[in-house]
């Protein structure tokens, strides 16, 4: 990635993941000054650690969501690695009248969505238990690589004249007029005339220091990664609790809880695998997929997810300081990135989102919250792994 000079830019983007890097690239590409600045490597936590998914139509940003993944490599000019289409495989009938009850709304919506019997879902993805009771088949939506997006996003970003300073951790903002005028990082000081913070986990402590309350919780999320599988026709199959897909090389990456809740510092939380949450997760996996409960688990990895009080992103411009876009995803940020990205372009340079009603992402949904909503809620930190 490229350095930055200390002149700043009009645009200052706090934080390096696939939203932060999302808003980058839509900004730059609208020829607009940007500079991307994080605290580590570009898409070090959830962005690049998550299972890729791309379906989530409970949001007002799903259509846009739906409309520009497939185009993402051709518009970024790098591979995403986005397959189209998903499997939800049934083992209850709980289970199974509730994905009907999805395939119906998905419909409803104009989003073609299939039930499946079992030998269908089978005969989609091979590896699926054959006590499987059937499923449904989406015919958008799909799965990309987080680490390949990661970089395909700060690439063309770069590609358009924007930059990336990595290793730049920050400290403090400066303000005059009540306004944003610049952010202090371990690196240097950079001026800018609007400030995007898009941090993750450490969104709600950098929002702080300008005088914005914003609730978060930070939790562990953990993905597992096995030896290669046989190709199955559609990579994309959830099930059991599980999120994930299978790699282009044959891997099964998948996750699905269950979260521990962090506490965050400054730095933000530092986490690792966990054996008893590796453990979890490849039983899981291997009911759903029993013809690949031979394979070894060969990585592990852990992200940290930062989640609303009530699970939806905040994607909002301040009203004080009124040159500040506000961006946490809230658990669902990789999948919505490209339609988050515009979003947030759109407040940065217009400040209205021009393609969705994002009203209800507003921040001032959460005025007069309980300030201890998080212990009201049982989302306390642990002192060791469950």
């Amino acid at each position: 990635m490229s350095s930055s000079s200390s002149s700043g830019a009009s645009v200052v983007i706090v934080g390096g993941g696939v939203t932060g890097l999302s808003a980058g690239w839509h900004l730059a590409r609208a020829g607009c000054d940007v500079l991307v600045i994080d605290k580590g490597i570009v898409g070090w936590e959830a962005s690049g650690r998550n299972g890729g998914g791309a379906s989530h139509y409970h949001s007002p940003l799903f259509a846009e969501e739906q409309r520009l993944w497939p185009q993402m490599d051709e518009l970024l000019g790098y591979p995403t690695e986005y397959r189209r289409e998903r499997v939800i495989v049934a083992l209850t009938e709980s289970q199974l009248r509730h994905y009907h009850y999805m395939a119906a709304m998905f419909n409803e919506l104009g989003f073609a969505a299939d039930h499946l019997d079992a030998q269908q879902a089978i005969a989609m993805a091979p590896l699926v238990s054959n006590a499987c009771l059937g499923g449904i088949h989406l015919k958008f939506g799909g799965h990309a690589n987080p680490q390949r997006t990661v970089q395909a996003y700060a690439w063309a970003l770069q590609d358009h004249g924007g930059r990336v300073l990595q290793n730049a951790a920050v400290t403090g903002f400066d303000t005059v007029g009540g306004r944003v005028s610049g952010v202090k990082t371990m690196r240097g000081d950079f001026g800018c005339d609007v400030l995007v913070v898009a941090a993750g986990p450490q969104t709600g402590h950098l929002l702080g220091q300008v005088g914005v309350d914003l609730p978060l919780a930070a939790a562990r999320a953990e993905m597992i990664v096995t030896e290669p599988a046989p190709l199955m026709a559609i990579g994309g199959v959830d099930g059991n609790g599980l999120y994930g897909r299978q790699t282009l090389r044959g891997n099964l990456a998948y996750g699905g809880g269950p979260h521990e809740w962090l506490e965050v510092s400054e730095t933000g939380p530092s986490v690792r695998p966990t054996t008893p949450l590796m453990r979890n997760l490849a039983k899981r996996v291997a009911e759903l997929l029993p013809k690949a409960a031979h394979l070894r688990v060969i990585r592990s990895w852990a992200g940290v997810i930062e989640n609303t009080p009530d699970g939806r992103p905040v994607i909002d411009r301040l009203t004080s300081p009124d040159n500040v876009v506000v961006a946490t995803m809230s658990g669902v940020g990789f999948g919505l990135s490209p339609a988050s990205g515009h979003a947030i372009a759109d407040l940065v340079l217009e400040g209205r989102c021009s393609f969705a009603n994002i009203d209800k992402l507003g921040i001032g949904r959460f005025a007069g919250l309980s300030p201890n909503w998080r212990a009201e809620r049982g989302w306390t930190s642990v002192s060791a792994p469950v």
